[in-house]
């Protein structure tokens, strides 16, 4: 049992390379008991995460499909029509694995800031009130089913989700309704899941702060309401800023409220705060450049810009060009999208670039 309950970190990029259908059919039939069990160590380390019956449909539908389509006269034809018929199983799997190693990662509260921000960030017009609701409703869900081993937890679950997202959130949200017209639940969370980030606010704005308010009774829900109020703004930063930003926020709020002179506690905390505000605008600058762009322009236009991102005063060697290039090249193409690898794209990778 204790074996079994070991955990080792997400993988934020999958490293199992699916070999070419010449080569799966050639081990396969070499020693098929052999490459069966390859495959499922290899996959199942990339999915850890995933619930173990989505992982097990997953496996077993892959190698059904092998040992059909290995033994076909026409052996690409039938690949390229099972993986068609099956893409929905594997990216459900795929899917699920992420949410499910995210909440491992943040733990339930967090997930839901977490949820929270997609929301905001996908559908801006969303009323406070009711991206909560949503977010902890999907916090919810993968609490009680990740570690599950009822058949069809999360599908059950998200068809109760499925329809309240479609009530609440697509009146505002023509991508949303467009969602909603898909035919399964599963279809309509890939769907919606895969939604890019909303186009960035032009207005200038400010998100709400948090000051000796939040000690009051309930008053907790005003750092969600400020972390609501920065996705709202900067729909482009990614997600992975903006907990960290909660997290700050969330420690004040713990530290101060205990305190006689509360109001000059926060006052202090407002200088730890306010770079990591910066840091967000900054993701967000970077990301809206990735996003606004298609990838041939952006490099046009990081390039053209490169030299004023140097610090002042040094000696800009084409070395110190080329690294930079790399590091913003690698962050947006990695981060710059929803649903992001949240270690890889936090704080610290920022900083190296700014």
């Amino acid at each position: 049992m204790c074996l079994a309950a070991l955990k080792h970190l997400p993988k934020e990029f999958p490293t199992y390379v699916e070999p070419s259908n010449e080569e799966i059919c050639d081990a396969f039939k070499k020693d098929p008991q052999g490459f069966e069990e390859r495959f499922l160590a290899e996959y199942s380390s990339d999915y850890s995460y995933a619930p173990l019956p989505i992982l097990l449909n997953a496996t077993r539908n892959y190698l059904s499909f092998v040992r059909t389509c290995c033994a076909s006269t026409q052996r690409n034809i039938c690949f390229l029509k099972e993986r068609l018929q099956h893409k929905s199983v594997q990216a459900f799997a795929h899917l699920s694995n992420k949410a499910c190693a995210l909440h491992a990662l943040l733990g339930e509260n967090k997930t839901k800031v977490s949820y929270l921000i997609k929301f905001t960030q996908q559908t801006p017009s969303l009323p406070f009130e009711n991206a909560m609701t949503l977010a902890g409703e999907a916090s919810k869900i993968l609490s009680k089913c990740c570690a599950s081993l009822e058949e069809n937890c999360i599908q059950n679950e998200l068809k109760r989700h499925i329809a309240h997202i479609c009530n609440t959130a697509c009146a505002g949200n023509e991508r949303i309704r467009t969602c909603c017209t898909t035919k399964d639940d599963v279809g309509k969370y890939l769907c919606i899941y895969s939604l890019p980030w909303a186009k960035r606010s032009e207005a200038p704005q400010s998100p709400s702060s948090i000051d000796e308010g939040v000690c009051r009774e309930g008053g907790e829900i005003d750092v969600y309401r400020n972390i609501f109020d920065v996705a709202r703004i900067y729909t482009r930063a990614p997600e992975a800023l903006i907990i960290t930003l909660y997290s700050a926020s969330q420690a004040a709020a713990t530290d101060c409220c205990d305190l006689v002179d509360v109001r000059r506690c926060f006052a202090e905390r407002d200088s730890t705060i306010a770079p990591l505000q910066a840091l967000v605008e900054k993701g967000n600058e970077i990301c809206g450049e990735y996003a606004d762009h298609t990838y041939v322009e952006f490099l046009k236009r990081l390039k053209a810009n490169v030299l004023t991102l140097l610090p002042a005063g040094t000696l800009n060697t084409e070395d110190q060009v080329s690294t930079l290039l790399e590091q913003r090249i690698g962050y947006a193409t990695k981060c710059c999208h929803l649903n992001a690898p949240p270690i890889y794209c936090g704080i610290q990778q920022l900083m190296s670039q700014v």
